[in-house]
């Protein structure tokens, strides 16, 4: 779908309330913060520096299908926004504990929280260094910002009924994708079995449902839609956010790290069980790609190697057709005739659809 330049001043105008919001939210504790002493107030600063440069995607998919529906109270609109930029300090919360667990310190190319926080303590006289101070603020940071979102939706000017219900929302999407996480290290570590059934699981309950189906559930509610309408919505959320996941996976294993700014094998040398690995499993170059899955100290050229096997046994392609097969489910699911979704926000998910469709980042 083609933007529009009303479109564009609309969207520049939403991401404009939502920094404020932002920008309010972590100020404010920022200010509180500063009674324990400057490193605890450095965390605040270091995260609202982190959080104020996202895409806002979570949050401008809540308010443009919000605006789309066009049945809420006009007055609502404002608690709407505050809504929107929680679940993008949500989404934040989620990243910095990945990135605990992951053992990240990069993210686009530049350091993150952690790797800043370790860049700044220099050299400590541990066996680890500083990094073990520089993961517990991010730990830390990552349940305040939980608390924070909590304390936001909890106190949204909003009818009780209404407020329990995000509420609800709220903890589904946290033990989903905390569930999600348990899953994808378990896969990592050789207790949960590498199945394709598992591995479709978890990149769902772990991207799809805060990412895509959190807006969209909270855009219908906030604007009084009928739940059959939340309920397409979601639908078509989980399609969209599968594909996002399974198109991440191949940009990080086939991708080019100068574009997408993460080390270009680090999945490789993780072990990540990701659908690309199950597909080659099944296949005779499992034995040629298998001595080097997991190698922390796998090479460049090693990599390359790994990267075109998986290309040769079809487990690029294989991927590929997963990804046309939930879009071509979620293009179903809003072009039927007997389609809940209504054309406003389907032209919403469409325009999105449409931008997710061939990223390199």
């Amino acid at each position: 779908m083609t933007i529009t330049s009303g479109t564009v001043r609309s969207r520049t105008d939403l991401c404009t309330a939502i920094e404020n919001e932002l920008t309010g939210l972590i100020g404010k504790r920022t200010s509180a913060a500063t009674a324990y002493g400057p490193d605890f107030a450095h965390l605040w600063t270091l995260a609202g520096k982190n959080v104020l440069g996202g895409k806002f995607v979570r949050p401008l998919l809540l308010m443009e299908t919000y605006d789309s529906l066009q049945q809420g109270n006009p007055r609502q609109r404002e608690t709407a926004i505050s809504i929107a930029a929680a679940i993008e300090l949500l989404h934040y919360a989620f990243l910095l504990h990945d990135d605990v667990i992951d053992g990240d310190l990069v993210r686009r190319g530049h350091p993150n929280l952690i790797g800043s926080l370790l860049a700044e303590a220099g050299e400590l006289p541990r066996p680890d260094g500083a990094l073990h101070w520089a993961q517990t603020g991010g730990i830390l940071m990552g349940d305040m910002l939980l608390a924070a979102t909590h304390q936001a939706f909890a106190r949204a000017d909003l009818q009780h009924q209404l407020r329990l219900r995000l509420l609800d929302l709220l903890e589904h999407t946290i033990n989903e994708t905390v569930a999600g996480e348990q899953l994808d290290v378990g896969l990592g570590d050789g207790i949960v079995t590498p199945e394709l059934e598992t591995i479709l699981m978890m990149c769902g309950y772990k991207t799809a449902t805060y990412t895509f189906e959190l807006p969209l559930r909270a855009a219908a509610a906030l604007a009084g839609a009928d739940f059959a309408v939340e309920t397409a919505l979601a639908t078509a959320g989980k399609h969209l956010g599968l594909a996002f996941q399974l198109q991440d996976d191949l940009l990080s294993t086939f991708g080019d790290p100068r574009r997408h700014g993460k080390d270009p094998f680090s999945d490789l040398r993780e072990g990540k069980q990701t659908a690309i690995i199950a597909h080659a499993r099944s296949t005779s170059s499992w034995a040629d790609i298998e001595p080097f899955f997991g190698l922390p100290e796998l090479s460049g050229a090693e990599a390359h190697h790994v990267r075109r096997q998986l290309t040769d046994c079809g487990a690029e392609g294989f991927v590929q057709s997963l990804i046309s097969e939930q879009m071509e489910a979620f293009n179903h699911l809003l072009t039927s005739p007997d389609s809940q979704v209504p054309p406003g926000a389907r032209n919403v998910l469409l325009d999105l659809a449409g931008q997710l469709e061939g990223r390199q980042s």
